[in-house]
């Protein structure tokens, strides 16, 4: 059986993501481990600057044990947090008749404790913000894109709202991550009822990307896919953008950052533009 790895942190944009993988596990036999990572900054005591020339050693030192007891108390609210926000996945997946459901719970820091955890995953669910989305609005999560440029899995990150799949769409250009994308929808054969199209979008050379399509058609319609393809011409954020608005596209699969980081931060990239942009979700591959 396969298995989701559904990242949560009981945000607002995590009750959609389990939206999506509840959707994916009633189409196709998914297993679901819901993980919950808390905080390691939040577990450990706070670190006094040596106070006690000023104030005193007795007054120092009872100022320090208040401290470890303050983080002794935070921990312990951070482990309450963390059960309750597991066991509402939980029930949200039993009430949808999903009952192989794991729930983990870890201390530390997501992003190094990812490659562990996703081992054994085929596929990672986050959304696209995380629980302080609504004092950064014009931003990615920050571990959303950490997520996504070190896992070696398919990533789907969700949107803010959740709408059925009808309509999905794969951005193709022949590139490796776009490969993957295309080998991985090819075996979904569960999904060939669902309308599928496929772009290449291109500012000059029409006729490798028509072959692109062709080759990618091939593939898709061996899975049972009976697919829409299509060739635009200009850049690629504002076409796909422009193709996913007109065709009502409820779900996008994509190759992810396929400049290096430096070229990313200097001047963005497809990914970061298509996620900040997009109301559905989309499945990146590296």
């Amino acid at each position: 059986m396969k298995k989701i790895l559904l990242c949560t942190d009981g945000s607002a944009y995590s009750q959609v993501s389990y939206e999506y993988a509840a959707w994916l596990a009633q189409r196709k036999p998914f297993a679901i481990e819901i993980l919950y990572v808390t905080d390691h900054r939040g577990e450990q005591a706070t670190q006094a600057a040596d106070f006690s020339g000023s104030i005193g050693v007795d007054s120092y030192q009872q100022l320090l044990s208040e401290l470890v007891e303050l983080e002794s108390a935070k921990a312990k609210v951070n482990h309450q947090r963390a059960k309750i926000i597991l066991e509402e996945a939980k029930q949200f997946f039993s009430d949808r008749h999903i009952d192989e459901v794991k729930l983990t719970h870890e201390t530390g820091f997501l992003v190094d404790l990812f490659h562990k955890l996703e081992t054994n995953s085929d596929l990672i669910i986050l959304g696209k913000r995380g629980e302080n989305a609504n004092f950064a609005t014009e931003h990615l999560g920050a571990n959303m894109e950490r997520i996504v440029r070190a896992s070696h899995k398919p990533c789907l990150v969700t949107p803010k709202k959740f709408k059925p799949i009808k309509r999905i769409l794969l951005a193709y250009d022949g590139g490796q991550s776009c490969q993957k994308a295309l080998d991985y929808l090819a075996k979904m054969s569960e999904f060939s009822d669902l309308e599928l199209h496929i772009i290449c979008v291109t500012k000059r050379d029409q006729e490798t990307a028509r072959k692109h399509l062709s080759t990618a058609s091939e593939i898709v319609k061996a899975g049972g896919f009976n697919p829409i393809c299509e060739v635009l011409q200009g850049n690629p954020e504002p076409e796909m953008e422009k193709y996913v608005a007109e065709k009502n596209i409820d779900f996008l699969l994509m190759g992810a950052y396929g400049h290096s980081r430096i070229r990313h931060l200097v001047i963005g990239s497809t990914t970061a533009q298509m996620l900040r942009s997009s109301h559905i979700p989309v499945v990146l591959f590296r």
